[in-house]
């Protein structure tokens, strides 16, 4: 049997895209199970009484690519506190003074919260801290399926979006 010199590369080639196209299959049916344990009256009940949680699954920086997140990021929403713990990629205007501070993290108790209703099944939350001066406005556009996506407005960062799900919260 003649072997050429490209067939060990062809096998490492088959097997990465055979690992990538599993992973992401898994990743998007994990997700999608979780999206699918509310029903819409469960959805605008948790966003009339301004209490839930949005999962953040994949992260979209104006500049770059998107990425998948494999750690557990949230937007914790209550009627009076917001605890956002986000990932941020993209370009800075001002460094933080803390380096660790790299990330959306923060707390916030004094915002506006106002809902739009698009469509019998698609609401429109805008969030804006007033505590908070490093983010302007967290706006969510979330499904009657239960799938989310974000949007954060910075003031001395470029916008950021991601997409995940809510969920209810656990207390």
């Amino acid at each position: 049997m003649k072997t050429t010199k490209y067939q060990p590369f062809l096998k490492f080639f088959f097997l990465g895209i055979f690992i990538s196209i599993t992973s992401t299959v898994f990743l998007s049916c994990s997700s999608s199970k979780k999206a699918e344990k509310l029903n819409v009256e469960d959805i605008r009940s948790m966003i009339n009484a301004q209490r839930f949680t949005f999962v953040a699954e994949r992260v979209n920086p104006l500049r770059g690519s998107s990425r998948i997140l494999t750690s557990n990021y949230d937007v914790k929403v209550k009627k009076d506190t917001i605890i956002c713990y986000l990932p941020y990629f993209g370009r800075a205007y001002q460094a933080p003074i803390d380096p660790s501070k790299g990330g959306i993290d923060f707390k916030s108790f004094n915002y506006t919260y106002n809902v739009t209703l698009k469509n019998n099944d698609e609401w429109q939350v805008y969030i804006d801290p007033k505590d908070y001066t490093d983010v302007q406005q967290l706006y969510f556009q979330i499904f009657g399926n239960g799938t989310a996506t974000l949007n954060i407005i910075s003031t001395n960062r470029d916008a950021i979006s991601f997409y995940g799900h809510i969920e209810k919260i656990n207390d």
